[in-house]
């Protein structure tokens, strides 16, 4: 059975850090580009960030670069989103999302999908 699980969400004061986990099972994680999505309330999905598994090759939305660091722990099947500097607009639900490394980073293109973790930054 396919499972990614998030975890590390939670109420951050703007300006604060967060680290959100994403651990992965039953797929090669290894041939896998794995990241994340966000989905505030009343917008659309968001591409975030994604690590190729296979080559490091990492992605980064405009608006996080900078902030926003992606790794990925290979014995571990698990990827971290470090999220610094958090801003308001920064409040989503983050989902975890794996997809073959040729594939664009499009949300209707992803294999597999996290149930989400909620991120609220305050002012």
């Amino acid at each position: 059975e396919v499972q990614l699980v998030e975890s590390g969400g939670g109420l951050v004061q703007a300006g604060g850090s967060l680290r959100l986990s994403c651990a992965a099972s039953g797929f090669a994680f290894d041939d896998y580009a794995i990241g994340w999505f966000r989905q505030a309330p009343g917008k659309e999905r968001e591409g975030v960030s994604y690590i190729s598994n296979s080559d490091g090759r990492t992605y980064y939305a405009d608006s996080v670069k900078g902030r926003f660091t992606i790794s990925s722990d290979n014995a571990k099947n698990t990827v971290y989103l470090q999220m610094n500097s958090l801003k308001p607009e920064d409040t989503a639900v983050y989902y975890c999302t794996a997809a073959p490394p040729s594939r664009l980073w499009i949300y209707y293109a992803m294999d597999y999908w996290g149930k989400g973790t909620l991120v609220t930054v305050s002012l």
